[in-house]
């Protein structure tokens, strides 16, 4: 069975039912994809935000955050009483901010989301959907707390620390010539076509040079955003494809094999600004994340 089953390792370290509303800023597609996950884990109240406007009409407010080393000193007087309540165990309200891709916000927070919602139902939850490159816009301009996802280069202001790391994954229709191969090489890869994210984006950069080391071509047939996008049209015979092994569930109709002779493994984590102060909802997320993101001989500062 060539099903993809996601070669996935941990390299640091349920849903329950939801009584306040978490906020999503998505793209419509990324919306109405987390919108479905949501029904399927039965997270009551989840609202998302897409960037051409809000998809429902509740306001959101209340936000309470904590000042930052680079924010005026009266900004985090509004987050006294959570850092109080938090020393005492008792973290029960406020807002958190995540700037994360869409891949991650569909493929790997979900369960992260809902048990920290069962667990802390009076936290908001913003999600900010979108590209690395912008989202560590928004941590340097503290609109968001952190960032999770991949990210191949960070800045000399920033930390990240990887937690899980996934296979670059071929993928095909399960009829494809290249189907049940035990392995495949960029020769035998290019003589096919392919659909790919747009260019500018880390895969299609990585997979364009990967082939132009063995000037090879590479035949992109179809540029198309957004993982789930890529796979349903690999399901339909349009093409090929090269993908992060994050995206890949046992549903997929899908063949797949290991790229990792010629690929690296992906890895995604979280992302903070430097010399940032976490609010304890911050911390909290982080370690439904990673239980032990914050544990004595990990310190994310010096990633």
């Amino acid at each position: 069975d060539q099903r993809h089953r996601p070669a996935v390792q941990q390299v640091g370290g349920a849903f329950g039912r939801q009584r306040h509303r978490h906020v999503a800023t998505l793209n419509p597609c990324a919306a109405r994809h987390s919108a479905g996950l949501a029904q399927t884990q039965s997270v009551e109240g989840l609202e998302f935000v897409g960037l051409r406007g809000r998809q429902t009409a509740h306001p959101v407010d209340d936000r309470y955050r904590v000042g930052t080393a680079h924010t005026h000193p009266a900004a985090g007087l509004d987050g006294l009483p959570e850092t109080f309540l938090a020393r005492r165990g008792n973290v029960e309200s406020g807002e958190l901010n995540i700037t994360a891709g869409e891949a991650t916000i569909l493929y790997l927070l979900p369960d992260v989301v809902a048990r920290f919602s069962a667990a802390h139902p009076g936290i908001r939850v913003r999600f900010h959907n979108v590209p690395g490159r912008e989202g560590l816009r928004l941590l340097r301009e503290d609109e968001v707390d952190f960032a999770v996802g991949s990210f191949r280069e960070v800045p000399d202001d920033m930390s990240y620390q990887p937690i899980h790391a996934y296979d670059q994954t071929l993928i095909t229709p399960l009829d494809h010539p290249l189907a049940g191969r035990v392995e495949v090489t960029l020769a035998d890869i290019s003589a096919y076509e392919f659909i790919l994210p747009p260019r500018g984006l880390n895969t299609l950069s990585m997979v364009e040079l990967a082939f132009q080391a063995q000037d090879l071509n590479l035949n992109v047939r179809l540029e198309a955003g957004g993982w789930a996008v890529i796979k349903r049209y690999v399901e339909m015979g349009l093409g090929i494809s090269i993908v992060s092994g994050i995206c890949l569930t046992a549903d997929d109709k899908l063949s797949s094999l290991s790229l990792n002779r010629y690929f690296p493994r992906r890895t995604y984590g979280v992302a903070m600004r430097r010399g940032k102060f976490l609010t304890p909802q911050a911390k909290r997320f982080i370690e439904f994340i990673d239980p032990n993101f914050f544990a004595p001989d990990t310190d994310p500062g010096d990633i």
